[in-house]
């Protein structure tokens, strides 16, 4: 009787050993199953976070806006070129072109820095970021507005001939101009007028410099800005004895960033602030250009 009670005692011990185990089991396996949930939970938002962190990098990256506002300066393109940007006595860069794009820069918050390029090389210019806008009474070619972002149209422009004034009564067509020679600005507006006209030419690296090239006798006439003319030709100016007589084009002046920069929309928000706020005539009647203005709608 005693060895069937011990037997019985041990089967009972050996049944609740087994019931522990499986319940022991069990418990594991849940264990398991909600560490594997909580990791896969926490590394899927890490991954969406990731993606969202790297969208937001990529928006930055094709943004110039921010760009700009990282670096803290806005690098524009220029030559000199009274009176859109030419240095005053002081050696600042001044001009309707030059003061317009410093009141862009203080509203981005960031300093101006102008930089005299080489006209020919502007679009490679601001391909390669060594400037950030080509700013300087550029003419809305076909050229210009398939390679570059470009703002609406400010200005209003033309190509006209230069000559000595002694001499503008002889030369009253396009006709009368077939024989004479040239300087333009390379790359410039006024290159493609002496091309479609026929004539024979010399490309410099400035406007300023086509009018040197008069006053020296090395050329005959040259092809640039109305706007550049009124400024630079004539009476009480440096270049008393040349005039202006044909023009062989009229145009629209406008501002150019990279190709897809979001740049060019800011511009344009600004320009139509500074239309409509009055700030546009004051700098155009500052530098006698207030005639030129296109209305900012």
């Amino acid at each position: 009787m005693m060895k069937k009670k011990v037997l019985a005692g041990v089967l009972a011990a050996m049944t609740t050993l087994s019931l522990a185990g499986c319940g022991s089991s069990t418990a594991t396996t849940t264990t398991a199953a909600s560490t594997t949930a909580a990791t896969e939970a926490a590394a899927a938002e890490g991954t969406e976070a990731a993606a969202a962190a790297s969208t937001e990098a990529a928006d930055t990256a094709d943004s110039d806006v921010a760009y700009i506002k990282d670096k803290g300066t806005l690098i524009v393109g220029i030559t000199d070129f009274e009176p859109m940007d030419y240095k005053d006595d002081s050696g600042n860069w001044i001009g309707f072109d030059a003061d317009l794009a410093t009141k862009v820069a203080q509203d981005l918050g960031v300093d101006v820095q102008f930089v005299e390029i080489d006209w020919d090389n502007k679009i490679l210019e601001l391909d390669n970021k060594s400037i950030d806008v080509v700013w300087n009474g550029m003419t809305l070619t076909d050229e210009v507005t398939s390679s570059m972002s470009c703002t609406n149209a400010y200005l209003n422009n033309a190509q006209v001939v230069v000559v000595p004034s002694d001499k503008a009564d002889q030369y009253p067509d396009v006709d009368s101009m077939k024989d004479l020679s040239f300087a333009v600005e390379a790359g410039s507006a006024g290159e493609e007028a002496a091309k479609e006209e026929g004539f024979t030419y010399t490309a410099m690296t400035s406007q300023a410099d086509t009018l040197m090239e008069i006053q020296a006798g090395t050329s005959d006439a040259s092809i640039i800005d109305l706007l550049m003319a009124g400024a630079m030709i004539g009476e009480g100016t440096s270049y008393p004895d040349l005039t202006h007589t044909l023009e062989l084009t009229t145009e629209e002046y406008g501002i150019g960033c990279r190709k897809g920069s979001d740049l060019a929309d800011y511009i344009n928000d600004e320009l139509k602030k500074f239309y409509d706020d009055g700030s546009m005539e004051t700098i155009a009647e500052k530098y006698g250009v207030q005639d030129a203005i296109v209305s900012q709608d």
